[in-house]
C-alpha cells in the first residue's frame, strides 16, 4: 500500500496546508526572519546571570528570543525589528549587569 498526497483538493480559507499538502513550507503565521543582534555584557559568571539579563532583555517589546553565556559575556538576541540600544542597556542595567555594546 502506498500513501498517496492529492493537491488537486480545494483548500479551506486560512488553511496551514499549502497546496502540495505539507504544513511545512510557506504555512500562514510563520515567523518572517527577524533582527539578531549580538552584545556583549560584563559581570556575568553564571546560570543565574544568564538568566536574569535573559528575563529583563526579553521583557523588551518585539523580543522573540535571547541567548546570554556567561563564559563569553556575549548575549544574542533576535528581535521583531532593530531595537533601541539605550533599551537594551536599560534592562542590562537592570539586571545588575553592564552592556559594554555590540560585539
Amino acid at each position: 500500500m502506498t500513501a498517496e498526497t492529492r493537491t488537486d483538493l480545494p483548500q479551506a480559507a486560512g488553511s496551514c496546508c499549502s497546496p502540495t499538502g505539507s504544513c511545512h513550507d510557506g504555512a500562514a503565521g510563520a515567523p518572517a526572519g527577524g533582527v539578531t543582534t549580538v552584545y556583549e555584557v560584563k559581570g556575568m559568571t553564571c546560570g543565574h546571570c544568564e538568566g536574569a539579563v535573559s528575563e529583563e532583555i526579553s521583557a523588551i517589546a518585539g523580543v522573540t528570543s535571547v541567548e546570554a553565556v556567561a563564559a563569553t559575556g556575549l548575549v544574542t538576541v533576535t528581535s521583531e525589528a532593530g531595537l533601541d540600544e539605550a533599551a537594551v542597556r536599560a534592562a542590562v542595567d537592570e539586571a545588575g549587569y553592564e552592556l559594554v555594546g555590540r560585539a
